[in-house]
């Protein structure tokens, strides 16, 4: 009797694992692999809507350089949301 009780509890996590939780886990590894394959040169969009070329990498913080008037500005790894540069411009260069 305990386990029939049971069981829809188990199916709601079960629905929940596999429709929230593992695509987000799926989501933060790859962001994080992309966070680890940063190269200078790369142009970028960070989380507050900044456009630029990274300029120098250290540990946990990035130094991007920002048109119209190349300023240097320095924001956290963290804060990048994805790599804008395509593989066509890659190729040119």
């Amino acid at each position: 009797m305990g386990w029939l009780g049971m069981a829809p509890l188990i199916f709601i996590f079960a629905i929940f694992y596999f429709l929230l939780i593992l695509p987000q886990q799926r989501r933060q590894k790859k962001w994080q692999a992309m966070l680890d394959q940063l190269k200078t040169g790369d142009k970028v969009t960070t989380s507050g809507g900044l456009r630029g070329t990274i300029m120098a990498l250290k540990d946990d913080c990035v130094h991007l350089r920002v048109p119209p008037n190349n300023i240097v500005v320095e924001v956290t790894k963290a804060s990048v949301l994805q790599v804008t540069t395509t593989e066509e411009e890659v190729k040119t260069k």
